[in-house]
């Protein structure tokens, strides 16, 4: 899908039909003619085009006679199949050249869109750097808003856990530790192409611009952080977990055992007096009656030793 922005002065968004100067192209799951179709218009190397659309590509910033990209991994949140939340990162392209601006990605996405629908003040197609830092610091935002949700959702799961007998929490769990490894990886490149935008002559900046990037910097340096100490958290409630479900589950064979023990002391009682042999009382009126009140003695007996020893 390709689809051409340009803002007028007021900063008013419209979707255009052609490519003009200072537009903004926003390329979404492109199809192979619309990629050499941006190719051959601006001289653009085709790999600058495809390589964001590569679930693996790494973070990385390349420039190409006067044609610059810049290959970030995004935050990206959906739904499995058991309706839980899973978080992911997928790779953006930012490409500057010299008549417009491209963004390239696999997947339409929260921070485009929100360019896209006109939610941002002070955005301007023609402004290619400050254009591209305002996406780069969304990005980040959007990484603390995640990083956030999974915070949530792990004291949710810990809530869970403590009365859990099954695996379907640990796996949760696991999910979200898989989503911050992803995220700290993704954060730490961003992080490195940051560094190399604000150390090198990649872009044009502006004070203004500088200290936005600064800022960018400053907000993924807070991600990272708070990556790292969530993974840490996470794998310290998996191992504790994991030995509360299983003192969960032996609680519950403890108790099941103990019913056991004593539903079958009457089973016992009852077998004794159905032998064919001579049995004390065997004559006796109310021997039936006997053998009730011994089982339901000898019951009571071993469920307050039981109590006492706190099996149940």
């Amino acid at each position: 899908m390709l689809k051409i922005y340009l803002s007028d002065e007021l900063g008013v968004l419209e979707e255009k039909n052609e490519i003009t100067r200072g537009c903004w192209v926003n390329l979404i799951s492109p199809t192979e003619d619309e990629i050499i179709k941006l190719s051959n218009e601006f001289d653009l190397p085709i790999e600058f085009l495809k390589d964001p659309l590569d679930e693996e590509e790494r973070s990385r910033i390349e420039k190409d006679e006067g044609n610059i990209l810049i290959i970030v991994n995004i935050p990206l949140a959906s739904m499995d199949e058991h309706n839980n939340m899973i978080y992911d990162t997928i790779p953006l392209g930012i490409i500057f050249t010299k008549g417009c601006f491209i963004t390239v990605c696999l997947k339409d996405n929260p921070i485009l869109q929100s360019f896209t629908k006109n939610k941002l003040k002070n955005f301007f197609t023609y402004k290619k750097t400050r254009f591209s830092l305002q996406i780069l610091y969304f990005m980040a935002t959007s990484y603390l808003k995640y990083l956030k949700q999974i915070s949530k959702l792990s004291d949710t799961i810990e809530k869970q856990l403590h009365e859990s007998m099954k695996n379907k929490e640990l796996f949760s769990l696991l999910n979200l530790e898989k989503s911050l490894v992803y995220f700290t990886t993704s954060l730490k490149s961003n992080n490195y192409v940051m560094q190399k935008i604000l150390r090198g002559n990649y872009l044009k900046m502006y004070e203004d611009d500088q200290e936005l990037l600064e800022d960018v910097i400053i907000e993924h340096q807070q991600a990272i952080e708070m990556a790292d100490t969530y993974t840490n958290i996470l794998s310290s409630m998996m191992d504790a977990f994991a030995s509360v479900i299983s003192n969960n589950v032996n609680n519950v064979m403890k108790l099941l055992t103990s019913i056991t023990i004593i539903m079958a002391i009457p089973t016992m009682v009852a077998s004794f007096y159905g032998m064919n042999v001579a049995i004390p009382f065997q004559n006796y009126q109310h021997s039936f009656l006997f053998a009730i009140i011994l089982s339901f003695v000898l019951s009571s007996v071993t469920a307050v030793i039981f109590w006492k020893k706190k099996f149940f």
